[in-house]
């Protein structure tokens, strides 16, 4: 459903009376603009607990007779929770984000909303459905993530050596390569899982955190780039050092 918010219907289930939030929509790069949000949030004051989630049911707008997209998606969330610390060299450091409309029509739902809103016609030319050019997003996707992980350890002065590791948004197998590689990065600091759920968007980085976690992978201190590429063009990266 558009509406109420997810964030609405997350708050009832886990009973947080005392709180609100909204959804934030930026594709697969969703998590990484939300984190950035949150961060803000907590570093102003005004909140010491904020719960970052990435989300998305892509099967519900996936068109099984295309085997082109059809094979890449899958269905997931996951979620981190952020608290101020009294050591800033712990927990955020900073990011970089951007934006290009220009690939607008590269990958998109073609109906829906105000411009096609559902007829029986726009059903029946299956415009409720994830439409993508795939080598044009692959293009930009690789160029994009890999070069704002690089300009992000070059604004820390981070080197290879300085980095735990890469948490990648899990589009493509080649796109993640293609960053570790432009980041110096050996396979053992890249951090993947989508040979087990394919691409989640907005969840995929998340998930990568919490199962990394849970696998006694991350420790404190580790330095962390996450980075992104999504519709939009939406992308971005940010630099933490994991806190717990």
């Amino acid at each position: 459903m558009l509406f109420p918010a997810t964030a609405c219907l997350v708050q009832e289930n886990i009973g947080a009376t005392n709180a609100w939030g909204f959804d934030l929509s930026a594709a697969c790069s969703g998590f990484l603009f939300a984190y950035q949000t949150g961060c803000s949030f907590v570093e102003s004051g005004q909140y010491k607990k904020v719960l970052v989630i990435g989300a998305d049911k892509m099967s519900s707008i996936t068109d099984y007779t295309d085997r082109n997209n059809c094979i890449l998606f899958g269905d997931a969330g996951a979620a981190i929770l952020l608290e101020p610390s009294d050591d800033l060299s712990l927990g955020y450091q900073n990011s970089i984000l951007g934006i290009d409309g220009s690939g607008k029509d590269k990958l998109y739902m073609k109906g829906g909303g105000s411009l096609n809103p559902p007829t029986h016609e726009t059903v029946d030319k299956k415009m409720h459905y994830i439409y993508q050019d795939g080598k044009a997003v692959f293009k930009v996707a690789v160029k994009g993530m890999a070069d704002v992980s690089y300009q992000l350890m070059q604004k820390n002065n981070l080197t290879s050596d300085d980095i735990a590791y890469l948490v990648p948004h899990q589009a493509n197998k080649r796109i993640i390569d293609a960053t570790g590689q432009r980041m110096g990065l050996t396979e053992d600091k890249v951090m993947v899982n989508i040979d087990k759920y394919g691409n989640t968007t907005a969840a995929t980085i998340p998930l990568c955190l919490v199962e990394y976690y849970r696998a006694g992978k991350i420790k404190k201190g580790d330095n962390l780039i996450l980075s992104a590429f999504g519709a939009g063009y939406t992308w971005g990266s940010s630099y933490l050092v994991w806190a717990i």
